[in-house]
């Protein structure tokens, strides 16, 4: 086969830092999530969903072929950031947390990862409880 070939699921998750609610605002956290999108697609990472709370974002992506997981959550991350610096004076000391999570996904599991990157409360709320007591 004289090309390489590769689509792998993950599913990204990282927080306000202090998970602190910058994201209220739903239109500004819409807009957040289509700029993450384009983000992504910058650095050929396929964006499938992007969504979240007030206080973290989920995006369900590919990774892209030739990148690694740690340097699309950093443009992800750095880019989003100095954006939203801009959209209000009340974002000027927005940041993100340090760490992340990023999950591999079956494509016959991407569904549930969908239902919560839309921001379904309840799901998140389970998720949230996992990763707090660890047991995600």
């Amino acid at each position: 086969m004289p090309q390489s070939l590769a689509k792998i699921l993950v599913h990204t998750i990282f927080s306000t830092k202090e998970r602190r609610p910058f994201l209220r605002d739903k239109p500004l956290r819409e807009e957040l999530h289509r700029y993450l999108g384009g983000i992504l697609a910058r650095h050929d990472c396929q964006p499938i969903i992007v969504g979240g709370m007030e206080d973290h974002v989920h995006m369900l992506s590919t990774l892209p072929r030739t990148g690694n997981a740690a340097e699309m959550v950093k443009e992800a991350k750095r880019g989003s950031s100095l954006w939203l610096k801009t959209k209000s004076p009340g974002l000027h000391d927005f940041a993100w947390q340090n760490g992340y999570g990023i999950f591999s996904v079956g494509f016959h599991r991407s569904k549930p990862c969908v239902n919560t990157s839309q921001g379904r409360r309840n799901i998140t709320a389970r998720f949230r409880f996992r990763m707090n007591t660890g047991n995600f």
